[in-house]
């Protein structure tokens, strides 16, 4: 980790963790790993951001489309929440995770680990074969067992991808944790 000072504000880096990426893809098949580094930061007393490069050597699902689509966005995007909450778990970035371990990520990371709410808009076309992209979380909200619910936590995500030549697309997705330690 290091910090710094950005326009008065102290951000912590982390810089991209190999071997937690490599195991944060371990669920998907070789061909659908496309996300090659993540760095996360966290600016003082605002939630993580995690930025990310891209390959897609070949699409996983159909001939190549000559632009980055909605799967790719998807699969990508998963690829980055799931960098950044496990990041934030190994670092303890999260009041809302603080009981978790990575043992406690790696066994929620599929089963438990849920979108509810998913959008995305494609502003400019972009190539679907190197680029980058980040997700910030922008609230994060811890919902307790009650006598009508089970305990979950919600985190509202807002997310872009972008390329060299200018392709941009952007989205919103909520991600919901059940089960949560």
């Amino acid at each position: 980790m290091s910090i710094a000072e950005q326009d008065g504000v102290v951000v912590a880096t982390y810089a991209n963790d190999p071997e937690l990426l490599s195991q944060v893809l371990r669920p998907y098949r070789e061909h659908c790993q496309y996300l090659r580094t993540a760095v996360l930061e966290v600016a003082q007393n605002q939630l993580p951001t995690v930025a990310g490069d891209f390959e897609i050597g070949e699409s996983c699902y159909i001939d190549d489309t000559g632009h980055f689509n909605s799967v790719e966005f998807n699969i990508c995007y998963n690829q980055l929440i799931y960098y950044l909450i496990a990041k934030s778990v190994q670092e303890g970035l999260l009041p809302a995770l603080r009981g978790w371990t990575l043992d406690d990520f790696w066994r929620s990371q599929l089963p438990d680990i849920l979108i509810t709410d998913f959008s995305s808009r494609f502003k400019r076309t972009m190539r679907g074969t190197r680029f980058s992209g980040s997700v910030s979380l922008t609230e994060v909200v811890r919902h307790d067992k009650s006598a009508w619910w089970k305990p979950l936590i919600v985190l509202h995500t807002s997310c872009r991808f972008w390329d060299e030549p200018g392709g941009l697309s952007v989205g919103k997705v909520t991600i919901a944790i059940k089960n949560p330690v």
